[in-house]
């Protein structure tokens, strides 16, 4: 698992952003916080999953890049809506690859 170096972090999530990427990082558990990745398929943009999802095998064997963190799923929906927000005003489009490529 990798975290962007232009992390997306929503409101409340941002009282307790360290807590949150030390518990990512050693997989502990945490109730409420949803992390946000680019689309494990070609036909959507983001994915978003509870924190708990990432401690299963599969996850852990993936290079899960996160984009965002929230404290909630209504909070990772504003989160992943200002991530493709800032996407479409950077790039003029819905491309995650060419937005990360222009230094997002």
């Amino acid at each position: 698992m990798r975290i962007s170096d232009h992390l997306y972090v929503g409101e409340k999530a941002e009282k307790n952003r360290f807590r949150i990427i030390c518990n990512l990082r050693y997989s502990k558990l945490q109730a409420g916080v949803y992390v946000i990745t680019p689309a494990s398929n070609g036909n959507n943009i983001l994915d978003i999953y509870p924190s708990f999802a990432l401690m299963q095998p599969y996850y852990q064997e993936q290079d899960l890049l996160i984009l965002g963190i929230a404290d909630g799923y209504w909070e990772a929906l504003e989160v992943a809506g200002e991530l493709v927000n800032d996407m479409y005003q950077k790039t003029g489009g819905f491309c995650l690859k060419e937005f990360m490529d222009s230094g997002a």
